[in-house]
Parts: C-alpha cells; sequence; structure tokens
C-alpha cells in the first residue's frame, strides 16, 4: 500500500531524472520550506526539497563549518558528491545562517543554469512583511521569465496554486486519520508520504495519495499502536529512527517540524487577497513559523498544543539538529509548556550521519516511564 511512496522517497534521484526524461522539464533543488512552490509550478518546473543521505562525509571540511548542523553539511555533501547533477537550478528562502552558507557554497563550486537567493522577511510576524514579500516573489517570477524565456500569467499562478493546495489538503487528510484510537498507519508509513511529497511531481503525487486515501479507512493494523507520540523540532526523514522507536512499543500520531507539519499546514487563500502573488506571500508568513523566524513571540506554540491536544499525544519527543541554535533556543520553553499540559518529554540532540541505535536505550526508558505514570493513574482512579 505504501510501497510507491517509499520507492519515490528512497530512489529521489532516480524519480527526478526520469521526470525531466519523460517531460523535458527543468528541476529545481529547495533547500527550505520557504520557496514559493507554487511560481514554480506556475513556470512548469518541478521542485525538489535537497535532502542528505544520512551517511557520514569529509567532503565539506573546507566549505561549512564542522560546528553547523549536520543537516547542512549532509546536504551539502550531495551536491558535492554530484548526487544532484540533474538540477538545472537551485533556490533559497531566506533561512539560518547554516542553510545560507550551505546554499552559497553549492552556488559557488557546483555547476548550476540558475540560482536565486529570496529574501523575505526575517521575522515572520514584522509589520509590513506580506507587501515586502510580496515584492521580493514579484522579483523571483521575473527571475524565473527571464530564465525559461516566457512570461508567468496570474492563471499559471492560480494553477500553481490549486496544485500546491490539493497536496496539503490531502496530507492534512492522512493526517486526520493518525486521530483514532489505532490509526491504520504507523509514523514510518506517513514520513515515506509527506517526505516523498517533496521530492515528486504534486500532481503524480496527489493521485497516488487519493488511492492510498480511499483505502486507509478499511485498514486495520495487527499491532498495539502502543504510546502516542508527537514529534517536535529539527528537520527529521530519519526513517530508521521513526521505525526503531515504534518497535519499542509506540506509534508517532502527528509531528510539528519541516518535513511534516510546517511544510504543509495552511492553503493559499485566493478569496482573500485578488493578487495571487500577495496570497502565496500570505501563506508562507503566517503558516507555523520555522523558529530561525518565528519572534520576538513565539506563535507557533498554540499550533504545538492543538496537535497535542487534538491528537491526543501521550509524550513528546524533542529532536534538534546538532548545533542547530534557533531550536535550541525554543526547546526549553517548549519542554517546560509541554510539562504544564501533562506532556512529558524526551530531548535528544541529532547528528543525522550517525546511527540512530545510540537512542534506543533512552528512548525505552522514556517509553516505560510513561507506561508506568500510566499504569499508576489507573490504580489510582
Amino acid at each position: 500500500m505504501f510501497e510507491q511512496f517509499r520507492t519515490w522517497y528512497e530512489q529521489r534521484h532516480e524519480y527526478a531524472k526520469d521526470w525531466k526524461a519523460r517531460t523535458g522539464g527543468k528541476v529545481v533543488g529547495c533547500f527550505c520550506t520557504y520557496e514559493p512552490e507554487e511560481i514554480l509550478y506556475a513556470a512548469q518546473i518541478l521542485p525538489v526539497r535537497v535532502y542528505g543521505s544520512h551517511q557520514p562525509s569529509s567532503v565539506t571540511e573546507s566549505h561549512i563549518f564542522g560546528m553547523y548542523c549536520p543537516w547542512t553539511r549532509d546536504v551539502l555533501a550531495q551536491g558535492l558528491l554530484g548526487r544532484y547533477d540533474y538540477l538545472n537550478g537551485i533556490a533559497i528562502s531566506q533561512s539560518c545562517l547554516h542553510f545560507r552558507q550551505c546554499f552559497t557554497s553549492w552556488q559557488k563550486h557546483i555547476p548550476c543554469e540558475f540560482s536565486y537567493y529570496l529574501p523575505m522577511p526575517h521575522g515572520a510576524q514584522i509589520k509590513g512583511g506580506r507587501e515586502y514579500f510580496t515584492h521580493e516573489l514579484c522579483k523571483f517570477k521575473e527571475a524565473l521569465e527571464n530564465w525559461i524565456g516566457r512570461k508567468i500569467s496570474d492563471d499559471d499562478l492560480r494553477t500553481g496554486i490549486a496544485v500546491m493546495n490539493e497536496s496539503r489538503r490531502l496530507l492534512t487528510e492522512l493526517y486526520e486519520l493518525r486521530k483514532s484510537e489505532n490509526p491504520p498507519l504507523t509514523g514510518q508509513e506517513v514520513l515515506w508520504v509527506v517526505a516523498s511529497a517533496q521530492m515528486t511531481d504534486k500532481r503524480e503525487h496527489n493521485r497516488a495519495l487519493k488511492e492510498l486515501l480511499a483505502q486507509l479507512p478499511q485498514r486495520k493494523l495487527d499491532r498495539d499502536p502502543g504510546t502516542r507520540l508527537m514529534l517536535i523540532g529539527s528537520e527529521n526523514d530519519d526513517v530508521e529512527f521513526i521505525a526503531m522507536t515504534e518497535r519499542l512499543g509506540a506509534t508517532f500520531v502527528v509531528d510539528e517540524n519541516c518535513v511534516g507539519t510546517r511544510y504543509f499546514w495552511g492553503e493559499v487563500d485566493l478569496e482573500r487577497f485578488q493578487d495571487p502573488l500577495e496570497a502565496i506571500a500570505a501563506r508562507y508568513l503566517e503558516r507555523p513559523a520555522c523558529p530561525a523566524k518565528d519572534w520576538p513571540a513565539l506563535s507557533r506554540w498554540g499550533q504545538i498544543e492543538r496537535l497535542a491536544r487534538d491528537w491526543r499525544v501521550q509524550g513528546a519527543i524533542l529532536m534538534q539538529q546538532k548545533f542547530c541554535d534557533p531550536h535550541e533556543l525554543d526547546m526549553p520553553t517548549i519542554k517546560r509548556r509541554l510539562e504544564d499540559l501533562g506532556i512529558r518529554t524526551l530531548f535528544l540532540e541529532f547528528d543525522v550521519t550517525t546511527p540512530v541505535g545510540q537512542f534506543r536505550t533512552r528512548v525505552e526508558a522514556f517509553l516505560e516511564m510513561l507506561k508506568g505514570e500510566e499504569l499508576f493513574a489507573e490504580e489510582l482512579f
């Protein structure tokens, strides 16, 4: 049932090369979830999220500081090793310092037809941010038009918006199924779906996801879902960690990170704004924010609290990529607020290029503690 999504995820490079051969189209690598994919689809370009390989590498030392997060170093290594040699272009929106350096080094040392650094408000809450970002999206559209040699009309933009909004609605439906007492899918399976959505043509992915959603309500898993967990924090497509944790007697029922809900949450609202570019700008600034942009207030806390409540979370794993300053600043507040709600937390500092087995004992102890507290509460009442 999930094999297609797993194949897309594991064979992302082969998929993109095949897509280029089938369509004759261009492919642009996106370094962050703030790149406006709607505009790329309007230009008939395939946006592909640039991921790492989760394998150690020694090729980045002369390009990026060793104290930068392992995710960005892994991503840059993939470019330097030629794994993304099929990309026609690369793009990044104003992001954290580490990813900006990763993008700049890629731009300088890896040949590409097109590259674009998209300025956007560093603080998503800033006054006048929507007007500023709309102007920058207009400049991005013009740069794409010069590259592809044709105009991108408002109708083209509406088509791109429709593709992205459908993907967001379908992924939201998938997550809704995880609210049930015994979800018909695991966190590992969900990760294959949501991660592959960022690597494939959304129109193709949407068709496959519709077929999956039609089958899932009748599916019954032959496993005890165990403890209902939430994953919060940095970028994470670590299938092995998810699988290991779920084998220990738990199910990830929801997440709050930029591979999952922060990527697809919230649609572009064309009824609210007539200008498609302004509508796109509003969506990206108002979606649950990356901590690098979420200031002066911790605005995404309301989203975290809603997800934890609506998906009936029993425990939360706070996952931070090593050296990730924005998440490191957020974690103490999020931990305290979750535990004020009665939700126990486990903090883990990740390096995506090292095996996940080192976390097994800590996760197992965390789950045993949660089960013990649950049994104690049952005896009391």
